[in-house]
């Protein structure tokens, strides 16, 4: 298979859909690989590194997508790139649709076979390529909100681990999933006094084991979630319904309550944000305030520290990359039913049900 890797073009965006190492074993297995001038710059790859790998560089955007038949990304196709996209193409990337009515029916228009990193499903429930840049994002979070807590950066000049004889700040997690508990462990670490809360009781109950005392869980519900949120320093959104839009579990009158200068990181954003006063950012102008509140909304948060979260993500693709391109991408998702929960646009329809159901668009399932 003849496989692109172009360069990112989203704000601040560093990573790279595929390292040398990757790329180097798809060349072995008998693939051909054309990667863009620079696409690896971000994340420490050099031009030199990929042709010594096997690929082939090439000078613009255009021709790694007219030549290739499987485009393998990190973020979602931006508008300069939706003419590039052709029928029958093969995309492999994190698309998080369900927040992306144009994208969506940009793909169904070209009948491109969109395959999003994000909701490829384990049967045991489990999302092995969002795992890592979750891992990612929710060790940031609490690092960017202690920084966006200080008062050279607008907010109310806490520390959150606090010194002996004073308060520590207070920092209030929304969803203990993966993005949730890596938050927690960095959280518990820069020594805040930390509350998650969770609808998952099985889940809270393991955490409440692992921190003890040293930590506050909560059931979700919005009683519980209103008395957190309003003395918090620090709330860090972390839920995730899987292919879905995010659920506004904190309202506007919610946000209103909260001490101006306390500051809102809610990583879920990309899915359309878990706290109804979030919008996307960007890492060139991240933060924004509501009733003093500051917010921080970043969609691509991994994407500034790019060397490692490149190796992660490319440690968890391309187990699926090397398979769609060794069987083509029919019989790769009638083989492995992860997979095949990862396939979100195909023939010019809709075919991952929660997208449909979101975007009010028509579902075809893939019939293999």
């Amino acid at each position: 298979m003849i496989i692109g890797v172009p360069k990112e073009i989203k704000i601040s965006e560093n990573r790279v859909g595929m390292t040398d190492a990757g790329v180097r074993q798809l060349v072995h297995e008998g693939h051909k690989v054309y990667v863009e001038k620079d696409a690896g710059i971000g994340s420490r790859i050099t031009n030199e590194q990929y042709e010594q790998a096997g690929a082939k560089i090439l000078d613009t955007k255009k021709e790694v997508y007219a030549k290739a038949e499987m485009i393998v990304k990190v973020k979602e196709p931006l508008p300069d790139e939706y003419d590039l996209l052709k029928e029958n193409q093969i995309l492999y990337t994190y698309l998080h649709l369900a927040a992306e009515p144009k994208l969506t029916k940009v793909l169904c228009e070209r009948k491109v076979k969109a395959v999003g990193y994000e909701t490829i499903q384990k049967p045991d429930g489990s999302l092995p390529l969002l795992t890592p840049m979750s891992e990612v994002a929710g060790r940031m979070a609490p690092q960017i909100g202690a920084i966006c807590l200080q008062k050279d950066h607008g907010g109310q000049g806490i520390l959150l681990g606090g010194v002996p004889g004073v308060t520590r700040g207070k920092v209030v997690i929304i969803g203990g999933g993966v993005v949730g508990v890596n938050a927690l462990q960095i959280a518990v670490g820069l020594g805040a006094d930390v509350t998650i809360v969770d609808i998952n009781l099985k889940r809270l109950e393991h955490l409440d084991e692992i921190y003890g005392n040293r930590i506050n869980t909560l059931y979700s519900n919005a009683t519980n979630i209103e008395k957190a949120v309003r003395t918090a320093d620090l709330v860090i959104g972390a839920v995730l319904v899987t292919g879905a839009k995010a659920p506004r579990l904190v309202t506007k009158e919610m946000v209103a309550q909260m001490t101006p200068g306390s500051v809102i990181v809610d990583v879920s954003v990309d899915q359309g944000g878990c706290i109804e006063t979030c919008k996307p950012t960007s890492h060139t102008n991240p933060t924004y305030e509501v009733n003093g509140v500051i917010h921080y909304c970043v969609p691509n948060m991994p994407g500034v520290v790019s060397r490692t979260s490149t190796y992660a993500l490319t440690n968890a693709t391309f187990k699926y990359a090397s398979m769609i391109a060794g069987m083509g991408l029919e019989d790769a998702l009638s083989k492995d039913p992860a997979l095949l929960l990862g396939l979100n646009v195909y023939k010019g329809y809709v075919s991952y049900e929660p997208v449909a159901r979101d975007l009010e668009m028509e579902l075809r399932p893939f019939k293999g």
